[in-house]
């Protein structure tokens, strides 16, 4: 009979040789100060092997650091609500598109993060393209592949969303004005606004401008929709007004574009978080 040890040790030999997880070179991590009433900005920005990460929750993090949606993530009130500001140095050959493995460090390391995963089924709603077609023209792509910065930048004429690569999306007082999205960056964007995740199931790829007309009191009800999505405390009558709210004239907008909303029932892997400090360790 084989002994156990040879094949422990054979296991640990393969753990010891494994690369180590990517980590930021070093992280300066402090509460984000109070934002002027109406205004807003938060996002990533990298400029060399600078990154500066502003304004950001928890939730932001893990959602940055494992690339999932904020629906996919299962875990305490405050994850939503404690916001920071961090300055980081990437690690040395580490490239642009590894951040995320950074971030998942920096979680571990200064919050004493801790996850599992689990697949559940989820109602979503299904972009589609409608039996009449797609009515979009395809844009050229943006030729600048440095540009990674993602900012959120919300005010009084409304909220810009800077997506990096020249794509972005703007709300402004009764529509939604997109350049250069793709259909994922529209499910995205839609989820922002809707009671369901939106997955994209259009199967078509490129970049598109558009703009969705949205009538006035139907896009009021998708703005707080949005402000719950995102963890803030509604009183009852707003969330009373969100319930009763339609959506027509976004399918009706959608519609135009050779577009729908399909409601369907849709695997999804989830997040479940076992342990996270509420504040990070010391710098």
């Amino acid at each position: 009979m084989m002994r156990p040890w040879p094949i422990l040790a054979f296991l640990a030999a393969a753990a010891w040789t494994q690369n180590p997880p990517l980590k930021f070179e070093v992280a300066s991590i402090k509460p984000a100060a109070p934002q002027q009433p109406g205004q807003l900005t938060a996002g990533v920005h990298i400029d060399g092997a600078q990154a500066h990460l502003t304004f950001l929750s928890i939730r932001d993090l893990i959602r940055a650091g494992y690339n999932v949606k904020d629906y996919q993530i299962e875990g305490p009130d405050f994850i939503a609500t404690e916001r920071f500001d961090i300055s980081a140095k990437l690690a040395s050959a580490a490239t642009r598109d590894q951040i995320g493995e950074m971030i998942q460090s920096l979680l571990a390391d200064r919050f004493g993060f801790k996850q599992h995963r689990e697949t559940r089924d989820f109602p979503v709603y299904a972009l589609v393209i409608d039996k009449g077609g797609l009515k979009m023209v395809e844009s050229p792509a943006d030729i600048d592949p440095s540009n990674v910065s993602i900012t959120s930048t919300a005010g009084p004429n409304g909220t810009t969303v800077d997506l990096g690569k020249g794509a972005f999306f703007t709300v402004g007082a009764a529509d939604m004005q997109a350049h250069k999205l793709t259909m994922a960056n529209l499910a995205d964007m839609l989820s922002r606004f809707e009671d369901l995740p939106v997955i994209d199931a259009t199967g078509t790829k490129g970049v598109f401008d558009f703009t969705l007309q949205v009538n006035p009191e139907e896009f009021q009800a998708m703005k707080y929709r949005s402000a719950r999505i995102a963890g803030a405390v509604l009183t009852p009558e707003i969330l009373k007004q969100i319930e009763s709210a339609s959506d027509d004239s976004l399918r009706v907008s959608l519609a135009k574009l050779g577009l729908k909303l399909e409601r369907r029932k849709m695997p999804l892997e989830v997040i479940v978080i076992n342990h996270v400090d509420k504040t990070p360790t010391e710098n």
